[in-house]
């Protein structure tokens, strides 16, 4: 099982964010990044909304970093990390759109993105964007084809129900011949869109049995990705022995990748929790992919 990271500070949640992030950076966030990087952590992770309602952010925060500008600044302070977007909503972009600016972020950092996809739920920001919100998931299935199609061509065409194109140059274009798309959801429906278009599946909000009944439903493509969360902030300076259990229990619900948040006072403190992560979760048999020497912050 590989081990990303849910980037403190680019999204605050009022009932997890810690005090120090209200007033941190960029310079925090990239020495957070960089630390990752070179300890081996799989990939780091943004996700997008672009206006939250008031009233919903005091109960589910308000505070979403761009996910292209952040990463693409990471990616010119990181080396071999994956850079993640957790997720994109489809609606709010077309298809080539997407292609154009990942695709570029892509190049810039030698091929290293993850492209999270989800349909998207708050429908007031649906609404202030004038994206269609009724159709949202057929829509969201046409933009991923069009993607798949389109995302490593440098003359893309593609025919869809929603999205079609041709005789159009999108230039650059991703580096990877298949980007990696994951699929973010809690539904059968997600399910289904992430095996049937995607390389892996980003669920949220459901327990193990949950998780298990839907993933017996399918058969999961080779290399397929499932992508769990700890499920909360880890502390595996102060609390090694429940940080093991958790990463234990989410292992054994079959996840390869596991997107961690950790319990953290400054990004200094975070960065030893990092470390201490990779020392404790190495011994489990978890993967790394650090070089050696540079597995110590300067």
């Amino acid at each position: 099982m590989k081990i990303g990271l849910v980037l403190p500070v680019v999204v605050q949640h009022p009932s997890t964010r810690a005090e120090w992030e209200r007033t941190a950076g960029i310079a925090e966030v990239a020495q957070i990044a960089a630390a990752a990087d070179r300890l081996g952590y799989h990939h780091v992770a943004a996700s997008e909304h672009v206006a939250v309602p008031r009233e919903i952010a005091v109960e589910r925060g308000g505070t979403y970093w761009d996910p292209l500008s952040t990463l693409g600044f990471l990616a010119a302070r990181t080396r071999r990390i994956r850079l993640a977007t957790q997720v994109l909503v489809l609606g709010y972009h077309h298809p080539l759109e997407i292609a154009k600016r990942y695709g570029t972020l892509d190049q810039v950092s030698g091929g290293r993105i993850v492209l999270g996809l989800g349909v998207g739920s708050l429908r007031e920001e649906f609404d202030l964007l004038g994206a269609p919100f009724e159709d949202r998931g057929a829509r969201a299935d046409d933009a991923i084809r069009a993607l798949r199609a389109s995302l490593s061509d440098p003359a893309p065409s593609y025919d869809g129900p929603f999205y079609s194109y041709d005789g159009f140059v999108v230039e650059p274009h991703a580096a990877q011949v298949r980007v990696p798309l994951w699929m973010g959801g809690r539904t059968r429906r997600s399910l289904r869109r992430a095996t049937e278009f995607g390389d892996g599946w980003v669920p949220f909000g459901l327990n193990v049995d949950e998780l298990q009944a839907m993933l017996g439903t399918v058969d999961l493509p080779d290399g397929f990705e499932l992508v769990l969360g700890s499920g909360r902030r880890l502390d595996p300076l102060g609390d090694p022995d429940a940080t093991l259990r958790a990463v234990t229990r989410v292992r054994e619900a079959g996840a390869t990748v596991l997107g961690v948040s950790l319990v953290s006072t400054g990004a200094g403190h975070y960065c030893d929790q990092l470390h201490a992560l990779r020392e404790l979760t190495g011994q489990a048999g978890c993967t790394f992919d650090a070089d050696p020497g540079h597995d110590r912050d300067d």
